[in-house]
């Protein structure tokens, strides 16, 4: 057993100030997005975790890679019969977060995802190169496999089987579009005093900007 209450860490690198936020979040995630991705230290900025609600009613947080946002949404790819997959399918409603240590910054976005056009996921897929669009073909995410030799097996066969055609993207894998309703910007503050500043998506589409107690 072993007590980490001692664990301590002052956050003075910054602060959040509803006098210099713009009036969407969007643009606001972009500034950070780009700020973090300059001040180094992140080999993945686009790292976030997406919770979902399993099949079995259990939530569920895992981290992907963002690889794409506009002012509709946020994208990210996947094999649509993962478990992830399949509790998206089942309830849209996720969440996703990110987690930026070097300057003391998280931003976690509620939204509402939706399968992306075919467009979409087939010009994605095709920028992949091409090991990794046969990884996505080869593994059965999320089920149970005998061993690791069965992936390296069915790699070897594709491999074979392609060698100079070109790879097409497997129907069970492409994009989600998540669409936020709430986005909440959280900067580090000292003596925990943190600036949590909140948009809610509103019926005419504008968003309401709150600050809310650390």
């Amino acid at each position: 057993m072993e007590d980490l209450s001692n664990y301590r860490k002052s956050y003075d690198k910054s602060e959040l100030l509803e006098t210099t936020i713009p009036v969407d979040p969007i643009n606001l995630f972009k500034r950070w997005f780009h700020e973090v991705e300059d001040f180094g230290g992140l080999d993945e900025v686009n790292a976030m975790t997406l919770s979902t609600i399993g099949l079995d009613g259990f939530p569920k947080s895992r981290v992907v890679l963002l690889k794409k946002y506009t002012f509709e949404g946020f994208i990210f790819y996947t094999n649509y019969n993962s478990e992830k997959g399949k509790a998206i399918t089942n309830n849209a409603n996720i969440c996703l977060s990110f987690f930026w240590h070097t300057l003391e910054r998280q931003v976690i976005i509620k939204g509402i995802a939706k399968k992306t056009t075919n467009k979409i996921s087939d010009g994605y897929f095709e920028s992949r190169p091409d090991g990794s669009k046969f990884g996505a073909i080869v593994s059965n995410q999320s089920e149970v496999i005998a061993s690791r030799n069965v992936l390296e097996d069915k790699l070897k066969q594709l491999e074979k089987d392609f060698l100079g055609k070109e790879i097409p993207r497997p129907d069970f894998w492409g994009g989600f579009l998540v669409k936020p309703i709430e986005v909440e910007f959280w900067q580090g503050r000292p003596n925990r005093l943190h600036d949590r500043i909140r948009y809610k998506l509103q019926e005419d589409f504008s968003w309401k900007i709150e600050r809310l107690s650390p």
